[in-house]
């Protein structure tokens, strides 16, 4: 098992903007099939340091992360979140 975790610290970090991109990466639920489960939540502290949105998603093995990230649903989800990300990162860790 893998688990592929993101943080997005956000352009215009309001509550709104945060919510939005929560709801866009919830989308994903039923429509990314390789997701074996998936979070995701809002930092409600908002320090400088804080990332605002987290995606933490549990998938099979590094071919159903390499089918993940070229997922035609999951590509435009990528797709709009650089259009309202400053920074992403990301781990991807063995279980």
């Amino acid at each position: 098992m893998i688990k592929h975790a993101i943080m997005i610290k956000l352009k215009d970090r309001s509550d709104e903007s945060k919510q939005a991109a929560k709801n866009m990466l919830l989308s994903m639920d039923g429509k990314v099939q390789m997701m074996r489960s998936f979070e995701v939540c809002c930092d409600f502290i908002g320090s400088e340091r804080s990332y605002d949105v987290f995606l933490c998603c549990t998938l099979d093995d590094e071919k159903a992360l390499e089918d993940y990230q070229n997922d035609k649903y999951h590509c435009e989800i990528k797709a709009y979140i650089k259009t309202v990300a400053e920074s992403v990162i990301a781990v991807d860790s063995y279980v």
